[in-house]
C-alpha cells in the first residue's frame, strides 16, 4: 500500500495534528510519502522525513503563503501522480478537510472524513467515523483509488522524530486558476491554546446566565490553572456571553482532547456530537438529569460559580 500524507502548514510551521496523520499512515504499513505546500517550509519537510516519511514531495512558493483550496488541491493531485499514492490521509483541520475534499472531488475519488481510527485490510483502508451526532460508530471503505481519508486531531499518537532523513522532491506549483483571493487572514486564537490541539479543555453554557461575566471568568482560571483551552456550548455564544470561536459542537469544533469539564452545559445533542470521544468527562450541573451525566465519566451536582473555584483552588494547590 502507498499512502501520501498531505502535511498542513501556517505560516511556515507545520500544523501539530498533520503530524497524527503521518503517524497513523505509518501504521498503516507500506511506503509512505508526505506532500509539504507553503512558503518556506523546508525545515517541515526536513522535519517529514525525520518523523519517519520516505519520501517528501515540496511545493515551496509565494503564491502558496496562505492556502487556497484551488491551488493546493492542485498539488496535492500533482504529489498523487507522482508518488502513485492508493491511499491519501490528511488532519480533519478546516484546511485540511477542504483540500482533501476538492482533490477527491476533481478525481472522481471517496473520501472518508473525521475518521477515530484507521486500518488496513486486504489492502484496503478501513476508517472508522461516527455517525447520528456520535451516538455509532461505523467501518467505511471506499471503492476504486486513491482512497482519501481525514483523521480527526488527538485521534491518533503523532509520528516520532526518529533523527531519519527523507528524498525531497521539488514540485513546481501546479498550475490552476484560483477562484478565491485571500486578502487578510485574523489570527483569532493568537495567544490562546487550541481547541482543537487542546488536551484539556473547560467550556461552559447556559448554566453561567446569571452573571456571564464573572461565570466565564472562573472558568478561564480553572482553564488556566489546569493548562487548559476554554470552550462553550452554542446556548453560550448564541446569547453573546463568549465568542464564537469558542464554540464546541456540531457547528462549531469537533474536539477529541484527554479531558473535557463541561460546566453548566446541559447536554444537547449538538454539543455531546462536538465532545462524545473526549477520553474523560466531568459534568458540572446543578440539574442532576441533565442529558450531560449521561456521558460523564464523573457527575458533579451543583452551582457551578461554588465548584469551578473549589476546583481551581485544588488544581493550583495540586499542580
Amino acid at each position: 500500500m502507498k499512502t501520501l500524507i498531505f502535511i498542513e502548514t501556517d505560516n511556515g510551521a507545520a500544523v501539530s495534528s498533520s503530524w497524527e496523520a503521518l503517524g497513523a499512515g505509518l501504521a498503516l504499513g507500506g511506503e509512505t510519502a508526505a506532500l509539504v505546500v507553503g512558503e518556506n517550509v523546508a525545515a517541515v519537510a526536513a522535519e517529514a522525513g525525520a518523523r519517519g516519511a520516505a519520501k517528501v514531495y515540496r511545493v515551496d512558493d509565494a503564491s502558496r503563503g496562505l492556502v487556497d483550496i484551488d491551488l493546493y488541491a492542485a498539488d496535492l493531485k500533482a504529489a498523487i501522480a507522482h508518488s502513485g499514492a492508493e491511499v491519501v490521509l490528511a488532519a480533519h483541520t478546516g484546511n485540511g478537510r477542504d483540500v482533501m475534499a476538492a482533490a477527491a472531488f476533481d478525481l472522481g475519488a471517496g473520501l472518508i472524513a473525521d475518521c477515530l481510527e484507521l486500518r488496513a485490510d486486504a489492502g484496503r483502508l478501513v476508517g472508522v467515523r461516527p455517525v447520528y451526532s456520535g451516538n455509532i460508530l461505523v467501518d467505511v471503505r471506499v471503492a476504486g483509488e486513491p482512497q482519501f481519508a481525514t483523521l480527526r486531531p488527538r485521534a491518533s499518537a503523532p509520528a516520532a522524530d526518529q533523527g531519519a532523513a527523507a528524498e525531497i522532491v521539488d514540485l513546481a506549483p501546479a498550475a490552476g486558476a484560483a477562484r478565491v483571493a485571500v486578502q487578510k487572514v485574523e489570527r483569532a486564537e493568537t495567544g490562546e491554546i487550541s481547541l482543537t490541539d487542546a488536551s484539556i479543555i473547560v467550556s461552559g453554557g447556559r448554566g453561567v446566565a446569571k452573571d456571564p461575566e464573572l461565570g466565564f471568568k472562573l472558568i478561564g482560571e480553572l482553564a488556566e490553572a489546569l493548562g487548559a483551552a476554554v470552550g462553550a456550548s452554542r446556548a453560550a455564544v448564541d446569547a453573546g456571553f463568549i465568542p464564537y470561536k469558542h464554540q464546541v459542537g456540531q457547528t462549531g469544533k469537533v474536539v477529541r482532547p484527554d479531558l473535557y469539564i463541561a460546566c453548566g452545559i446541559s447536554g444537547a445533542v449538538q454539543h455531546l456530537a462536538g465532545m462524545g470521544s473526549s477520553k474523560v468527562i466531568v459534568a458540572i450541573n446543578k440539574d442532576g438529569e441533565s442529558p450531560i451525566f449521561s456521558m460523564a465519566n464523573y457527575g458533579i451536582i451543583g452551582d457551578l460559580f461554588e465548584v469551578v473555584p473549589a476546583l481551581t483552588a485544588a488544581a493550583r494547590a495540586k499542580l
